[in-house]
């Protein structure tokens, strides 16, 4: 039966042989009913509170939290709470992306996930809030890292769990974009505070309120059959051998180096107004610095996302989009002033949309098969978080000694032109 409010795919029956012989129905066919706007946008909004949940701590309240509690070593307390919690999001997105695999609830087998992960993190900031120490620092940010990626690993697979691959550029590029619009949200509740403990309390109710559209219509589609739970194979099952899916391992190697350069440029933002610039209010100047990029991104990432729909290439536009990140590396390396900071901000949110409209799209057309969607797409997405574990550890050396913030956005730039070039590795897809 198709979902009301969408419309079959010419020709293609919604079912599938393969679906039927793993006795799951549809939940594991590949997708041929075309999504519409409504479905996207609610996705899209839930992906933006957990990404508003994340980059309004790491951009603002984090920042000033380590500097009231430790104000003569921030960029420690930073980086020390910013990299832990990412450590425990590295094993908590495939981890909870294989346990959704595996999920019978007669909700299907995301919905449990997503209400778990929006509640479990909205506690983790309920902590924060009142954290005056740093074990509850560390407390709080661990808690939203694990339940955040909960809800994220659900809500990822659920693209290529339900949208055709014809479509998966522009709801991928929809679906990608809302790490900057939740950026863009959780940078703007956290500055509207003049204490961070409101600012936390902003982000939990976003987090909680922007699950519910999707809660409402997402058709989520149950297991009829649970697979085989064997442990050693299930801990197997998280190392997908590169040389067995080559195009799986340098797309995953792509976007790790992609989001390493990124890390590395903005992780230390606030403080590179504040101390490299000389802006009096770092609070305002990331929010409007991040407002400009946000335009940025949508902008080319809507554009070249249908594009890339038309065109069926995406590694072009992968490519590009590694050159002009580095531009915008070097704009803020070499132009450490007010102008330069908004120039870098248009440029990179350019590249960056560029690389957002056409990477998920990609990523989803070389996972290994239906029946691990979202244990792939996890292990795809610790190359999101992994890098904000080593950023702290390369960054806080690079700006306290050993050339500070130039040498640290030339580092990104370099990093990312590397990920555009190695993305031509993968072969299975233009």
């Amino acid at each position: 039966m198709i979902p009301e409010g969408e419309e079959p795919l010419a020709g293609v029956h919604p079912t599938s042989p393969a679906a039927a012989a793993w006795g799951a129905g549809d939940a594991l066919a590949e997708p041929t009913v075309r999504v519409r706007g409504g479905w996207t946008a609610a996705v899209v909004l839930a992906n933006v509170g957990v990404f508003a949940a994340w980059l309004g701590p790491i951009q603002v309240l984090l920042a000033k939290q380590s500097e009231a509690v430790a104000p003569g070593n921030k960029e420690f307390v930073f980086g020390l709470v910013t990299g832990v919690g990412a450590a425990v999001s590295v094993v908590a997105n495939p981890a909870f992306g294989a346990i959704s695999d595996r999920t019978t609830s007669r909700l299907g087998r995301r919905v449990p996930w997503v209400i778990a992960g929006a509640v479990g993190g909205a506690i983790g900031l309920g902590i924060l809030s009142g954290a005056r120490v740093i074990a509850l620092m560390l407390i709080g940010w661990c808690l939203m890292q694990l339940f955040g990626n909960a809800l994220l690993a659900a809500a990822t697979a659920v693209i290529p769990d339900r949208v055709p691959v014809a479509q998966r550029g522009v709801v991928g590029g929809w679906v990608a974009i809302s790490q900057v619009l939740g950026a863009l949200v959780g940078t703007a509740l956290a500055a509207s505070f003049n204490n961070y403990t409101l600012g936390y309390v902003a982000c939990a109710a976003f987090l909680l309120l922007s699950v519910v559209p999707y809660l409402l219509r997402s058709h989520d589609q149950p297991l009829t059959e649970r697979p085989a739970f064997v442990l050693p194979d299930f801990l197997k099952s998280f190392w997908i051998s590169p040389r067995r899916y080559p195009d799986f391992g340098w797309a995953w190697l792509t976007r790790f180096l992609f989001n390493v350069g990124n890390a590395l440029g903005t992780l230390y933002l606030f403080y590179y107004l504040q101390d490299e610039v000389g802006v009096t209010d770092p609070d305002t100047g990331v929010l409007i610095l991040t407002a400009i990029y946000s335009v940025c991104v949508l902008t080319t990432a809507i554009t070249f996302g249908r594009w890339s729909d038309r065109s069926a290439r995406r590694k072009i536009f992968v490519n590009v989009s590694g050159w002009v990140m580095a531009v915008a590396g070097v704009i803020l390396a070499v132009w450490p002033t007010w102008t330069g900071a908004i120039t870098g901000a248009i440029v990179l949110g350019a590249g960056f949309g560029v690389y957002l409209s056409v990477d998920f799209a990609l990523l989803t057309e070389v996972l290994p098969n239906a029946r691990d969607r979202a244990k792939d797409l996890g292990v795809i997405n610790i190359a999101n978080s992994l890098p904000q574990v080593l950023a702290p550890v390369i960054a806080a050396p690079i700006v306290k000694h050993l050339g500070g913030y130039p040498v640290l956005y030339l580092l990104a730039s370099a990093v990312t032109v590397l990920a555009g070039v190695l993305v031509t590795r993968v072969r299975s897809v233009a």
